[in-house]
């Protein structure tokens, strides 16, 4: 069958992956969104289901402050004795620790802290041996791709920290995994930074604490060469292997706009591609790069990988494919209307904000091309749509509660410049106004459409380069999302969001 990559478009950074059986659990990092660390499920490879979160509790995930590129690190899932673990870093509250799990689709257990630095925490199990792993420093100071033994029960170290590997030569040695395959440790990491330059090296050895030989043919995978093509930044990989035996790596990489324009604003995603091993050294993709396409003998033909499918309040759910910005309020959402509606109460946390939660429901831009519309009725405060990348980069389409009835307008939120313009003033005799809110996005733009009162206006449009990482200068991905907010002055109450649909237009 021919697949296509991203096989999970959209801002679902740093995939680890898991076989049970017939069955494939895949991880990713979710840095200051809650609930964190998104969890999907596949029988293919190429077509994954998300069925939730894993840290679904302020106990398991304390985001207090935490800024985009804070929160959740990249996560590692692995399965052991019949037991489900996930290792990760909250990089402003603790650290490096483990959560473990009997049944996929239940609650997970409270953090286990593991006293080792560094970031991109991994498991490696060897009959009743738990090996932990991250790219930190050891117990003399020596910094890159570090080992140690756990108690699994407590997280309390077993032997000392030992550096085990310091990488191909690359800057920014990342994203450690270790695996055996042959009768040798295969020993995977990233390089180059997670941008432009990243590429996956390898090395192997007979012992698992090294010394490790470095694959002649490093960098195993990379885009950096390609000039031109869209997908670049490949790394952060995971190896697998199919009830086949077949092996394949899933890894990071993201989409530029287009060919030739240098940003991406739907963050790093998930992409499949096959490997094979000759004299121990994996072989990856096509000839050590990711293509959009590729046509296998390895999953049957009878698949078909299917489309992003379009998510309304009727087939999507709170806390799953909608998200929330830090650890939020609950009482300032009304879901008892589900699936007909949701009711956000706006505060004077605002989109804005650094700090604290603002009253937001996000989902990730999972194409290029989408439409994203609701309709909001509202009678005091602000409401809106919202185009997320940063408190300091985004894009938002709102309605207000004024002296006089209400007004439309189109905010640009861009590092210090914030402007408010295309402002409709819409007098009412009405305590409430309900008004339909339209966002369409292209490579180049976004779009801003309302409608009210038997009247649709134009709002102008934004450029979407503007929201890129490489001008954010961050690691997450575009969200779109609802929210609600206030002035300090203004009466507190609900605005109400029905026929909200977002659909994918790739």
């Amino acid at each position: 069958m021919k697949y296509s990559n991203p096989v999970v478009p959209g801002f679902f950074p740093d995939p680890s992956v898991c076989r049970v059986e017939d069955t494939y659990y895949l991880v990713c990092s979710s840095f200051n969104y809650f609930p964190g660390v998104p969890l999907f499920e596949s029988k293919d490879l190429v077509n994954w289901s998300p069925i939730g979160h894993v840290l679904t509790r302020k106990s398991q995930l304390d985001l207090t402050d935490s800024p985009t590129n804070g929160g959740i690190y990249a996560p590692t899932i692995r399965y052991h004795q019949g037991r489900f673990y996930m290792v990760t870093t909250n990089v402003d509250h603790g650290g490096n620790f483990y959560v473990w799990t009997d049944n996929i689709y239940g609650e997970w257990s409270d953090p286990i802290w593991v006293d080792q630095d560094g970031i991109d925490p991994s498991f490696y199990f060897e009959g009743d041996t738990a090996y932990f792993m991250s790219n930190g420093t050891d117990d003399e100071g020596k910094s890159g791709i570090c080992q140690c033994t756990l108690d699994i029960k407590t997280g309390k170290k077993l032997t000392p920290t030992k550096c085990i590997w310091q990488g191909a030569g690359g800057r920014y040695l990342e994203g450690p995994h270790l695996y055996k395959v042959a009768d040798k440790y295969l020993l995977v990491a990233s390089e180059g930074g997670t941008e432009y330059g990243h590429m996956l090296v390898c090395a192997k050895s007979d012992q698992i604490y090294g010394p490790y030989e470095n694959d002649p043919d490093n960098p195993i995978l990379t885009n950096r060469n390609l000039g031109g093509y869209q997908i670049q930044g490949c790394g952060h990989a995971d190896l697998v292997s199919d009830l086949k035996g077949n092996w394949w790596f899933i890894h990071l990489a993201f989409r530029q706009l287009d060919r030739w324009q240098q940003q991406h604003v739907t963050g790093r995603e998930v992409y499949l591609v096959p490997v094979t091993f000759i004299d121990g050294w994996p072989k990856v993709g096509h000839d050590g790069t990711t293509r959009a396409q590729f046509e296998t003998d390895r999953i049957a033909s009878d698949v078909s990988q299917s489309p992003v499918p379009n998510l309304t309040l009727a087939n999507s759910q709170i806390g799953n494919q909608w998200l929330f910005l830090q650890n939020p309020d609950l009482a300032n959402y009304d879901l008892s209307q589900l699936p007909e509606q949701v009711g956000l109460q706006g505060t004077t946390v605002t989109m804005d904000a650094a700090k604290d939660s603002p009253t937001f429901l996000g989902t990730q831009q999972r194409g290029i091309a989408f439409t994203l519309k609701t309709k909001v009725q509202l009678t005091a405060g602000e409401a809106g749509i919202t185009a997320y990348m940063t408190d300091e980069q985004h894009y938002d389409l709102a309605v207000r509660k004024t002296a006089t009835g209400f007004e439309l307008f189109r905010r640009i939120r861009l590092g210090e410049a914030r402007q408010e313009d295309h402002l409709i003033s819409l007098p009412s005799d009405t305590d409430q106004l309900e008004v339909t809110l339209i966002l369409t996005g292209s490579p180049d733009q976004y779009s801003f459409t309302a409608a009210t009162q038997g009247q649709t206006y134009q709002l102008g449009t934004a450029t979407t380069k503007y929201l890129s990482s490489e001008v954010a200068g961050n690691f997450t991905g575009v969200m779109l999302g609802i929210y609600a907010q206030k002035s300090a002055d203004a009466a507190s109450s609900w605005a109400n969001f029905s026929q909200l649909v977002y659909q994918n237009q790739d």
